[in-house]
């Protein structure tokens, strides 16, 4: 069961600094530390616990719990990698569905409600297969089966699900960082902050207009990225306008905007940055199930909202919500590249060395 919204903001207040509220959960927060380095050197010390595909897997996650960016993330990365000739499939949890003994693999416009809000953006933008199970190996092995074209494996989140072996780590934080450094509950870590030591890429998601925040300590790659809107489209017609036409067209009526997402006021903010002035927001939880359209309450005749929201408002038909279709601007374009080539050095290495097992 999801804490109540309020609840998980005056934890994440609580978090940015260690007040008298993290002080007292430390212990527990030492034991989850414990927990963690457990279940590391569990896997570690057994390697058969791991499950190695013959071919590269690339894990984009984050240890700050709750919402840090990853889907642009993943969607710019797939792109960046079909431009190279690769065939990338992506497995995910697929938050709040109910799949089964089986993951559910699927490509193309899927249902949200089958496949999670998140799959069902990243197959409809980069037109990908996706394989959803909470258990990543279970997603693996099925996408492998069911897209045998499939040559290399992304794994939307899972930087935590150790079982899954990976090549290749990219961490996606935002201008929080660590928070107050401290792991659950006492700070917002899943893990310690020393974890980004040992990451191949970081990927910093700024707001607009938002200063550029001290590098990280580690020796991984450090990107920073800002979201951006480049088109908008009207869902009930699929009418689409790039987004300089779209403000033009509609940018001086009045306009609210709605977002499902970790950080909905980093959707507001962008949008504001841009040239587009709101009347109302409404911020709703992260995977927010639309049971009930959130429109209504709204009196403008302009709604904006996100990707992610999309794919499970359609059957709403209101015809004033329009989807804002939004592409990270990366400090440093030359990372994705980089990445292609430690890919292709890995593809052909494990070409090499790893034997054909039967459903890998």
């Amino acid at each position: 069961m999801k804490a109540p919204a309020a609840l998980v903001r005056g934890l994440h207040s609580a978090w940015r600094k260690k007040g008298w509220l993290s002080t007292l959960l430390l212990p527990l927060s030492w034991i989850a530390a414990a927990a963690v380095a457990r279940k590391r050197s569990q896997f570690e010390h057994k390697p058969a616990l791991v499950h190695h595909c013959r071919i590269p897997v690339v894990v984009v996650g984050n240890i700050y719990v709750g919402g840090t960016g990853k889907t642009p993330v993943v969607i710019a990365l797939l792109r960046a990698l079909q431009s190279k000739g690769w065939h990338p499939g992506v497995v995910s949890r697929g938050y709040g569905v109910k799949v089964g003994d089986r993951a559910r693999t699927g490509q193309g416009d899927l249902d949200a409600g089958q496949f999670g809000d998140e799959p069902a953006l990243i197959a409809r933008t980069a037109g990908v297969p996706v394989s959803v199970h909470p258990d990543r190996t279970e997603a693996a092995r099925r996408l492998r089966r069911d897209f045998p074209n499939v040559d290399i494996i992304v794994a939307d989140d899972g930087l935590q699900h150790l079982a899954l072996g990976r090549d290749l780590e990219i961490l996606v934080q935002d201008a929080r960082g660590i928070g107050n450094g401290r792991m659950l509950p006492a700070g917002p870590l899943r893990e310690p902050a020393d974890r980004l030591r040992y990451v191949d890429v970081i990927v910093t998601n700024l707001v607009a207009g938002q200063p550029d925040p001290a590098p990280v300590d580690s020796p991984a790659r450090q990107v920073r990225m800002r979201l951006e809107p480049v088109k908008a489209e009207k869902l009930v017609s699929g009418e689409t306008l790039n987004w300089a036409d779209w403000l033009a067209e509609h940018g001086k009526e009045p306009a609210s905007a709605v977002a499902g997402i970790g950080q909905p006021a980093r959707f507001f903010a962008m949008l504001r940055h841009h040239g587009l002035t709101l009347s109302q927001t409404a911020s709703l939880d992260d995977h927010y199930d639309y049971a009930e359209s959130p429109f209504e309450a709204l009196a403008t005749p302009i709604v904006l909202t996100t990707g992610k929201d999309a794919v499970k408002c359609a059957r709403f038909q209101d015809s004033r919500i329009w989807v804002v279709h939004a592409e990270p601007r990366f400090s440093d374009p030359g990372w994705l590249d980089h990445v292609h080539e430690m890919l292709r050095l890995i593809a052909r290495h494990k070409a090499s060395v790893v034997p054909r097992r039967r459903g890998d």
